[in-house]
């Protein structure tokens, strides 16, 4: 009898592993071709590359955990919603970033790239002031959605100022090798869409299944597993971008990325499902998250001319990463 008992619990597993598997594959996917697609729309609407770059490339780079945060919080598992977010930051901001910084230094030129890195850590102390008492309510999710609405607003009269910067003229050069008609943009994004919708209840499903079957919380599994899943491909983009000489696109899609999960990803899954959060998340992961944040500020803000972030700025995020990694292995559990 437990022998079969064992077996009827473990037959879920024989779906839930691949299609968590599957899910990330067609995240990644949609992702790519939603952000082509969005990039050659905007190239064509005059929308300014400052703008662009800061917001279109963030998205693309947050696509995924945007799919998964709405399609779990939809689905009644807002936990997992918020441990991609942030789990995605942590990710994105020191094992990407500290593995391109290892392999190819980056020099940042960019005023508005400077700007955003502030902004960030402002937005992780905002995020921990409003979840302090351990709930991520609608109000607080209202306040973070208003916060990325401003910084849509400031980034705009921002680029009607100053004209382009080093970002600008990256994204335009960029913008403008897009191939294709706007038909093919069109239907680049739809393609991209249903494939990061299909991924998500994919990927969802299957991380419900595995997290009940291992014994842990949707919030851990979102922060590692989850969040490991989404992010890597930044890599790959990231240093194709370094290695082009394009260092402030391949900073400004993780600084982008890191706002729009920050601010709009957590803000819509609180909207639709308000959660309760474990103190741990306070000192764990909004805490990483503040000190990444503050450490990449003060390398740009101490810089005199470009600032140049180099191969022991990489092994420090690194290393961040890996003890961010133990911290939530030695805390995983369930609830």
């Amino acid at each position: 009898m437990a022998i079969v008992q064992q077996a009827a619990r473990s037959r879920p597993m024989l779906y839930a592993i691949p299609a968590l598997f599957a899910g990330l594959l067609l995240l990644v996917w949609g992702a790519e071709r939603a952000v082509q697609g969005s990039t050659s729309l905007a190239a064509r609407s005059g929308l300014p590359p400052m703008l662009t770059g800061l917001v279109v490339l963030g998205f693309g780079s947050a696509a995924p955990e945007l799919a998964v945060a709405l399609t779990a919080a939809t689905q009644g598992h807002p936990a997992l919603a918020l441990g991609s977010a942030w789990g995605a930051n942590i990710v994105a901001m020191s094992l990407v970033l500290g593995v391109v910084l290892w392999k190819v230094p980056l020099t940042v030129r960019s005023h508005g790239l400077r700007r955003e890195l502030p902004l960030l850590l402002a937005a992780t102390v905002l995020t921990a002031a409003l979840v302090w008492d351990g709930v991520l309510s609608r109000v607080d999710a209202g306040l973070l959605l208003l916060g990325f609405v401003a910084l849509l607003v400031w980034s705009w009269r921002l680029q009607q100022r100053s004209g382009d910067d080093a970002l600008a003229l990256e994204t335009r050069a960029e913008m403008a090798s897009q191939p294709g008609s706007v038909m093919a943009a069109l239907l680049s994004v739809l393609a991209g869409t249903g494939s990061l919708v299909g991924g998500s209840m994919l990927l969802v499903w299957g991380a419900v299944e595995t997290a009940v079957w291992l014994g842990v919380s949707d919030l851990i599994l979102g922060l590692g597993v989850v969040a490991l899943g989404t992010t890597l491909p930044e890599l790959a983009t990231c240093m194709v971008a370094a290695r082009k000489g394009e260092h402030e696109i391949a900073l400004g899609q993780i600084l982008g990325a890191g706002l729009f999960n920050t601010l709009a990803v957590a803000g819509l899954a609180g909207l639709i499902e308000p959660m309760d959060l474990p103190v741990q998340v306070l000192w764990r992961d909004l805490l990483v998250m503040a000190v990444l944040a503050l450490g990449l500020y003060r390398l740009a803000r101490d810089a005199e001319g470009p600032a140049r972030l180099g191969r022991r700025a990489g092994q420090a995020l690194v290393g961040v990463y890996l003890l961010h990694t133990a911290a939530l292995l030695i805390t995983s559990g369930p609830g």
